[in-house]
C-alpha cells in the first residue's frame, strides 16, 4: 500500500459474477498445452518510480533461470488495477499473474477469477510465511494467493521530541497517548499527535475493544456494537485532547499530516511502513534512528491491534494449463526468500516470510521496527465484501468526528448500509 491507501480501501465492492474462463492474452486455447516457449503476462501494481525497477530486474533474473518462459511485464497503477482486472477477467483477457491487494483477493476468488494454488510449486514454501498472511490469502479453505509484501499500522514517533518532553517510552494505551500529547505541546512546543481521518486508520480503535466491522465467522454485522461505539468514542476523546492536532478533513489532510511529522512539527502519528522512505527524507529524520516505531496503543481490553495490508501474487483461472504452470513457477520465484530479500533491501518493504528477514534487511530500522509489531496485526476476514465496508464506515466516521451525528447514529447508519451488502448477516 502506498499514499493512495485511503482511496484503495474505500473502493467500491468487486462485483461478484460467474466464474471466468478462457485464456489470457498470451495463452493458447483453454485446457490446451502450449508447444514450445510460453509467454505469461504479469500486472505489477507497485509504484512505477520507486518500486517497479526492482521487480523488473527480478523478472529478468527469472527469465534467465527459466529460458522457456517469457514474462510480459506491465505496470498498472494501483488505483486502477482492481477495476481493470475485474473487467479483463470478465472478458477472458486478464493477465496470467496479478499483484493483488490482500483486500481484493477474496472477491476475485469468489468471482471465480483465480485458480487455487494449494499443492502447486507456488505454495511449496508457505510454512515459512507469517501464518496470518497465509490466512489472509485463503478463501473458503483454499489458498488463492502467495504473500509478496506485507504491512501493518504502527505508532511512529519522534524520539528527540520525546526526550525534550521527558517521555521515556512510547505510549501503550490511548490514555497514555493523550497524556504524552499534552506534555509534548507543553514542553516541546509541538503537537503531540495527528490522525488521518479514514476508516482504515480507525481500525485499531475497534480492535482495541476486541471487535471488527463484521464477525464473518458468526455472520454478524458488528460495526454498531457497544464495543465499536466505545472504540470510536475513544478516538473522539483522543482528538479532543490537549496537544492533539485539530482534525483536518481537507483533500490534502494526509499530505499535511506527513509534512508536519517529517519536519518535526508533530511528534506522533499512526502510519504504515510504506511511508518510512519518505519519512527519512524529512528534516526531522535525517538521522534514521530518530524514528521510533511501536505497536498502536491498546484499548480498554488491553489488546493492541492493527489491520494487516500488503499484496499477494495470484494466478488467473482463465489461463490454460501451460500458462498456469509457468505462472506457478514465476510466483514461487518472486516470493522466494532470495527475491523477498532483494525486494526488501531495494524497496524498503516488509517481507512475508521469516527467512527473508536477513541482517541486510533488518539493517533498515524501519523494517526492523515494523517486524517487531507484525504479531499485533489482525488479518482481514475472508469475506469478498469486506473491503467495501471500509467505504461505508468511512462515510459515517467523517460525520461522527465532525460532530455532525452521534457515534451510535453514525455506526447504525453504517450497519444499515452494510446489511445491503450482506443481507444474510444478522444485525445488532
Amino acid at each position: 500500500m502506498r499514499r493512495g491507501i485511503a482511496a484503495a480501501v474505500l473502493a467500491a465492492a468487486i462485483a461478484v459474477s460467474a466464474s471466468a474462463c478462457g485464456s489470457s492474452g498470451g495463452s493458447t486455447s483453454s485446457g490446451a498445452k502450449a508447444s514450445g516457449p510460453v509467454t505469461i503476462t504479469w500486472w505489477d501494481t507497485s509504484d512505477a518510480t520507486n518500486e517497479a525497477p526492482t521487480y523488473q530486474a527480478l523478472v529478468a533474473d527469472f527469465e534467465k533461470a527459466n529460458p522457456d518462459i517469457t514474462v510480459k511485464y506491465v505496470n498498472v497503477p494501483f488505483a486502477d488495477a482492481q477495476t481493470k482486472f475485474q473487467t479483463a477477467a470478465g472478458s477472458k483477457g486478464a493477465p496470467d499473474v496479478l499483484r493483488s491487494d490482500v483486500g481484493w483477493t477474496p472477491g476475485f476468488a469468489k468471482a471465480g477469477y483465480l485458480v487455487p494454488l494449494d499443492g502447486t510449486p507456488a505454495a511449496a514454501d508457505t510454512s515459512t510465511f507469517e501464518k496470518q498472511l497465509v490466512t489472509q490469502a485463503t478463501f473458503q479453505g483454499k489458498l488463492y494467493g502467495v504473500p509478496l509484501v506485507t504491512d501493518t499500522l504502527g505508532l511512529m514517533y519522534n524520539k528527540s521530541l520525546f526526550t525534550k518532553a521527558g517521555i521515556a517510552k512510547a505510549p501503550t494505551t490511548w490514555d497514555e497517548l493523550k497524556a504524552d500529547a499534552a506534555l509534548l505541546k507543553q514542553k516541546a512546543g509541538v503537537d503531540g499527535f495527528d490522525f488521518n481521518a479514514a476508516s482504515y486508520y480507525a481500525m485499531p480503535f475497534l480492535y482495541g475493544e476486541s471487535t471488527d466491522m463484521v464477525d464473518a465467522a458468526g455472520q454478524k454485522i458488528t460495526i454498531n456494537s457497544p464495543a465499536a461505539v466505545k472504540g470510536i468514542d475513544t478516538l473522539k476523546g483522543v482528538l479532543a485532547s490537549p496537544g492533539v492536532t485539530k482534525l483536518d478533513t481537507t483533500a490534502n489532510a494526509y499530505a499535511n499530516m506527513m509534512d508536519k511529522f517529517n519536519s518535526g512539527k508533530v511528534a506522533m502519528i499512526i502510519q504504515g511502513p510504506w511511508e518510512t522512505t519518505n519519512v527519512y527524507k524529512g528534516a526531522a529524520f535525517s538521522d534514521k534512528t530518530n524514528l521510533g516505531i511501536a505497536a498502536v496503543p491498546a484499548g480498554s481490553t488491553g489488546k493492541s491491534g492493527a489491520p494487516i495490508g500488503g499484496h499477494n501474487l495470484v494466478a488467473y483461472a482463465g489461463s490454460d494449463a501451460a500458462h498456469q504452470a509457468a505462472s506457478e513457477k514465476f510466483i514461487a520465484f518472486m516470493t522466494s526468500a532470495q527475491s523477498q530479500t532483494t525486494i526488501a533491501t531495494k524497496n524498503a518493504t516488509l517481507p512475508t516470510r521469516s527467512d527473508a528477514y536477513t541482517p541486510a534487511v533488518t539493517a533498515n530500522p524501519g523494517i526492523a521496527g515494523f517486524q517487531t509489531i507484525l504479531t499485533a496485526g489482525v488479518p482481514r476476514p475472508a469475506l469478498a465484501e469486506y473491503s467495501s465496508i471500509y467505504g461505508l464506515f468511512n462515510t459515517e466516521l467523517l460525520k461522527i468526528l465532525a460532530n455532525q451525528e452521534s457515534t451510535q447514529t453514525g455506526l447504525n447508519n453504517a450497519s444499515i448500509a452494510t446489511k445491503k451488502l450482506l443481507p444474510s448477516f444478522a444485525t445488532q
